[in-house]
């Protein structure tokens, strides 16, 4: 059994829970395990969903929402209560996850949250988009207009770092660029997961000695174990 609630009580003091969705809209990541959190079952999803719902106790207004794909792939079931809940213990601040194909869409969560700023992530994982497409297997190009829409469109995105294949210029010029263009960055340190991208121990041993630093810069979270925000499927 996982953990599906929590509160991050350090850096951006939050309430975070994982909750159960449809099936990830695009689900072809190579590095994803996630997606087998996912359900077909509304009925299932939402009771579970409903009873993680019921910690939320509202003390820092903001709350982040993660399941395994985006917010479109939550029921309306589940989408309302959380509007209720918002309500109901005054949140301020609301995170969700989005995937890039959706970029266009996120005024209708917005609307139907209106009232409450809406912060949403997403998956980059890197801005090398050969890798991105030929090893990560998501597939989206980025130029420097697509950068500014999503910079305007988007509060965070997630890079993923210390895989095969990777270098130190890539993820050194992958950090640059999520600074430059967004409010916040996360990253996530890959831990393997038996799919077939693999971890690089040597990056993550320059990288924990080059960037730990970042810890304490507010807009970076970094994620040394991606269990660190508390909230996971076994």
């Amino acid at each position: 059994m996982g953990i599906r609630y929590n509160k991050i009580t350090e850096k951006h003091q939050r309430e975070i829970v994982l909750l159960k969705s449809f099936p990830c809209k695009y689900g072809k990541c190579s590095f994803c395990n996630y997606i087998e959190d996912n359900s077909l079952n509304e009925k299932e999803i939402d009771s579970v969903n409903f009873e993680v719902l019921k910690e939320i106790t509202g003390e820092y207004g903001v709350l982040e929402v993660i399941n395994s794909g985006s917010v479109f792939e939550l029921t309306s079931g589940t989408l309302a209560e959380i509007k209720k809940i918002v309500k109901e213990k005054n949140i301020k601040t609301l995170y969700f996850e989005i995937y890039y194909g959706y970029i266009k869409r996120l005024d209708e969560i917005r609307k139907y949250f209106e009232g409450t700023e809406i912060r949403f992530r997403m998956g980059m994982e890197t801005f090398d988009d050969d890798f991105r497409i030929n090893v990560y297997n998501k597939n989206f190009r980025t130029d420097e207009e697509t950068l500014k829409l999503m910079s305007k469109e988007l509060y965070s995105v997630c890079l993923l770092v210390c895989t095969q294949g990777q270098t130190k210029e890539m993820i050194e010029k992958d950090i640059e660029k999520g600074l430059k263009y967004f409010k916040n960055i996360t990253i996530n340190i890959f831990i393997d997961n038996g799919t077939k991208v693999k971890r690089d121990g040597d990056l993550v041993k320059w990288f924990v000695n080059k960037y730990s630093y970042l810890m304490n810069d507010d807009r970076v979270e970094l994620l040394i174990d991606n269990k660190d925000l508390g909230v996971f499927e076994q």
